[in-house]
């Protein structure tokens, strides 16, 4: 018995990516794990209780980053999953060829890790950041949930 080792798995000591919220207590416009993917909720019904004695909630919302439509039924006494979204807004300072944005936070610290979404909100944000004056900038805003990030948002700086 004094040979066994017991093995532990690892686990981060950061944030959790969600967070347990009772389905009544969600809101429209707030945010839900639908099928694992973050979404807005866009929508959202109760039923009242049958003869089994649950009100059931009617969520759907639209996925923050894909803008898919899911929808989900919960029981209202029942806990769903609510993504941590964080929005963090950076300055552009290059987008280079292949689509990668080069990015400068209020403290100065550069990422170049991030490309330009597909479609008419990449093609937006490049044609805004192209037709800038020398004493302009564009703000741009990551929104961040569920280890996935997205650029969203451009406005013109200061």
């Amino acid at each position: 018995m004094a040979d066994d080792h017991e093995t532990f798995d690892e686990a981060s000591a950061g944030a959790s990516l969600s967070y347990p919220m009772q389905c009544s207590a969600l809101r429209k416009n707030g945010h839900v794990l639908i099928k694992g993917k973050p979404c807005k909720i866009v929508e959202m019904s109760t039923s009242k209780t049958g003869k089994h004695g649950h009100a059931k909630v009617n969520l759907v919302g639209i996925d923050i980053f894909t803008g898919k439509k899911y929808e989900d039924i919960c029981p209202s006494t029942h806990n769903m999953d609510v993504p941590n979204v964080k929005r963090t807004e950076m300055t552009i300072v290059d987008i280079d060829s292949a689509g990668y944005v080069t990015l400068m936070d209020d403290s100065g610290d550069t990422r170049e890790d991030l490309k330009l979404p597909d479609g008419d909100a990449g093609d937006d944000i490049r044609s805004k950041f192209e037709n800038l004056n020398e004493d302009q900038s564009l703000l741009i805003t990551i929104l961040k949930s569920m280890d996935q990030e997205m650029l969203i948002g451009p406005k013109p700086g200061k």
